[in-house]
């Protein structure tokens, strides 16, 4: 036997007392009663067997009394039954019609179809869950549709430039001199870049992009990562011939305090960051403007802030939800004057994605001049891949 308040002694693998168990307030439970609510299919079905029994039981009730013939009595049940099984059967079928014409629309590219979602039962649950599956199918359809309508603009730019000097030294109207090969070079590194910046999203969407975090010291890191922004715009001259091509009139500074500050993260994806926000900067500043590399120690233990300033317009805070967004190119104040070319916008994107990776942030910060963009890196990364 058991005792007070233990039940039988046994339980079910749900985890319910089997026999007739006893909650914590004393009183009995069941797990199927537990599920059923008032507007439930379950409800609704348990309701047409009762109402069915009662009236089965009032039409014997009165042929006994009235020695009305059993058959008159038992056709006018199957009627009667027939009658509000119907209307039930009507009320469950007719939204389960309308989600398969909506599921339909769906399967054939049609993402505007939606189900009415009123009902109170599991059926309306159903009706909200489709319509917010195809309310993000359709978001993600038009996405879709956005990236490569934006990945085929820009790729057109670069390749119709090309072929225009290539086209021009077959035909013989300018010759394959070294200021010819290198308008060419210049719109094939731009191609290269391009792609190359799509692959690393493809990564990151696809989740193959491993972290591998370790400690370094900032300040060596940092000064490489703006030697390397300067050597790189240094050759962009060289190959282009002026300094149209490249911003090599803009000041590059680097401020860490401590001298001695270190950081845990994955130092690959943090030159990306890092990289990225000094071209746009850099691409968005005035002339013989500077730009400034910030290195503090977070609020949180261990974790860093990187702040990356420039002197340009700024970003206008309308527009700045938006400007790490694939293909975004924030608002320029003269848009034929320095920083007037973007790029392809995807370097913002690379950035927000790399910071995501390390459970990090990244956003546009107030400032009084210019644009500031604030990265916080958590600085408990764990090694993976």
């Amino acid at each position: 036997m058991s005792g007070p308040g233990n039940g039988s002694g046994r339980t079910s693998r749900n985890g319910t007392a089997a026999g007739g168990g006893s909650d914590a307030g004393g009183g009995f439970k069941t797990r199927p009663w537990s599920d059923l609510r008032p507007f439930s299919i379950k409800a609704k079905l348990g309701l047409l067997v009762v109402v069915s029994v009662f009236i089965t039981t009032g039409l014997l009730m009165v042929a006994l009394r009235t020695d009305t013939e059993l058959r008159f009595i038992t056709i006018f049940s199957v009627i009667a039954s027939m009658l509000i099984t119907q209307f039930v059967a009507h009320s469950l079928t007719a939204p389960l019609d309308e989600m398969t014409t909506a599921a339909r629309a769906m399967s054939h590219g049609d993402y505007t179809r939606r189900v009415r979602a009123g009902r109170r039962d599991e059926l309306g649950d159903l009706a909200a869950t489709i319509n917010r599956m195809a309310a993000d199918l359709e978001a993600v359809d038009q996405h879709r549709k956005e990236l490569v309508a934006n990945v085929s603009h820009e790729l057109r730019t670069p390749c119709a430039a090309l072929r225009a000097v290539l086209e021009n030294v077959v035909d013989g109207v300018s010759e394959a001199d070294p200021e010819t090969m290198r308008t060419a070079l210049r719109q094939t590194e731009r191609l290269g870049s391009l792609v190359e910046h799509l692959l690393d999203l493809s990564r990151l969407d696809n989740g193959v992009v491993p972290l591998h975090a370790r400690r370094f010291e900032v300040w060596p890191y940092l000064s490489g990562v703006l030697k390397e922004a300067s050597m790189s715009r240094s050759a962009s001259v060289l190959a282009s011939g002026s300094g149209n091509a490249s911003r090599t009139d803009v000041h590059l500074h680097l401020d860490v305090s401590p001298p001695e500050l270190t950081a845990h993260a994955d130092a690959e994806r943090l030159h990306q960051v890092v990289a990225n926000l000094i071209d746009n900067a850099v691409k968005h500043s005035p002339r013989h403007g500077r730009v400034t590399v910030r290195a503090r120690r977070g609020a949180a233990p261990e974790s860093l802030e990187l702040e990356v300033q420039d002197e340009g317009p700024g970003i206008p805070e309308a527009e700045r939800h938006h400007v790490f967004e694939r293909f975004s190119r924030g608002a320029a104040v003269n848009p034929h004057g320095p920083g007037s070319d973007g790029g392809t916008g995807l370097g913002l994107a690379i950035a927000r994605w790399a910071v995501d990776l390390h459970g990090g942030r990244i956003g546009v910060a107030e400032s009084p001049r210019g644009c500031r963009i604030l990265v916080t890196l958590p600085g408990t990364v764990k090694p993976s891949g």
